[in-house]
């Protein structure tokens, strides 16, 4: 089957996918995955070789656009309305959960510690639709709902930065045993700072040439040419795709008059490019080695949960909150989704023996979580008294 063949059959199915995922009140991703394994090479084969030996560059691509909507959260102004017991929650959720994972992994099931990184720098990726689509359903109301709010509109950004940490160090001890600590350290920190400029630099130009545009479509093209700007230029330097294109979302919204059009200009384009793209990370799933998975799968599954329960619960101390949120913010925190299956399919393509045992944990833990998240949720809220 050819490629242009191949993607409209996705897309296709996709939509009707996501009617039916909808009909069966399923979270629509989890729609778009089943399609993917459905149509992938181990049932119907409908996805095209040359389009899952892509992937990895889909996915820079998708998670180019999701870090760019993520640099929004960094608006200083929103940053102060949020309020302390935000940030110190999803700070603390993000680091705890990233710890837990990563010593479960290395400490008691005796992974290399590179895998262990990997997996605990994506454990800390929530999915805020989940979230949120329960507060609404609920109509839900109060202190806890308003921190719950603030915590999934920035810890995916505080995640980012973690797993672009992480990503570099792990490389370098993926590279071999005789790495330095402190040099792996310093990758680590160098990769942010470069990240940082590239950002910040392409950040300043498309505001700057943003002036000259005045209709919808070009500021469309303007700003999605940047954005892949921003990820070719971070292929070629080797440095995080995820921290350039969010410090680029990240300098727009805090030095642009307009800051708005550049997000909402490319929310005409986004749905086909995650459509594609979740449907991707189902035909990723390699069935055959999901029974390897058992163990490692259900840690996670575990690990996972608690570590942000705990980060949270933590944190929540720190912001001298009341009781009753220090007990229940985390548990609404359990939705994993795109960010998440984003980070594991790029970690496919960097290591591709480790990374096939990452995606299929993360795919699978994922329509997991998706199916069991919203009902902690809920259960939070309850317990709050604030539905």
């Amino acid at each position: 089957m050819n490629l242009t063949l191949g993607l409209a059959i996705i897309l296709l199915l996709g939509l009707l996918f996501s009617y039916l995922a909808k009909a069966v009140k399923t979270p629509v991703v989890t729609g778009f995955i089943v399609l993917g394994i459905l149509i992938g090479p181990y049932f119907l084969n409908l996805v095209p070789h040359t389009l899952i030996k892509g992937s990895g560059f889909v996915a820079n691509i998708t998670l180019g656009f999701i870090a760019f909507s993520i640099g929004q959260d960094f608006y200083l102004k929103k940053l102060k309305k949020l309020g302390i017991a935000v940030l110190w929650i999803s700070i603390g959720e993000v680091f705890v959960s990233w710890l837990v994972v990563s010593s479960v992994i290395y400490f008691v099931l005796k992974q290399p510690i590179y895998i262990a990184l990997l997996f605990g720098a994506i454990a800390p990726a929530t999915a805020p639709a989940a979230t949120v689509m329960v507060i609404r359903e609920y109509k839900a109301r109060g202190t806890m709902t308003d921190i719950i709010l603030g915590v999934v509109a920035i810890d995916d950004a505080w995640g980012l930065i973690l797993f672009a940490v992480s990503l570099a160090i792990a490389r370098s001890l993926y590279a071999g045993s005789n790495v330095v600590p402190v040099m792996v350290i310093l990758r680590g920190i160098l990769d942010v700072l470069f990240s940082f400029i590239i950002g910040g630099v392409l950040g300043y130009l498309l505001n700057y040439f943003s002036r000259f545009i005045h209709d919808r479509d070009n500021f469309m093209i303007l700003t999605v040419g940047f954005v892949l700007f921003a990820i070719g230029i971070s292929t070629i330097l080797n440095v995080s795709v995820l921290l350039s294109c969010m410090f680029l979302g990240a300098v727009i919204v805090n030095i642009s008059s307009h800051r708005e059009k550049f997000f909402d200009s490319i929310s005409s384009i986004d749905s086909p490019i995650y459509l594609i793209f979740f449907v991707l990370v189902g035909a990723n799933l390699e069935i055959l080695s999901l029974k390897s998975i058992g163990v490692l799968g259900i840690t996670y599954f575990f690990a996972r949960p608690f570590g942000e329960w705990l980060g949270a619960y933590l944190g929540a101390i720190v912001a001298k909150t009341p009781k009753y949120i220090r007990k229940y913010v985390g548990l609404s925190l359990v939705p994993q989704a795109g960010v998440a299956l984003g980070m594991a399919l790029l970690c496919k393509s960097i290591f591709p023996e480790a990374g096939e045992i990452i995606m299929n944990v993360i795919i699978a833990t994922t329509v997991l979580y998706e199916l069991t998240g919203p009902f902690f949720t809920k259960y939070a809220l309850a317990k709050a008294k604030e539905i």
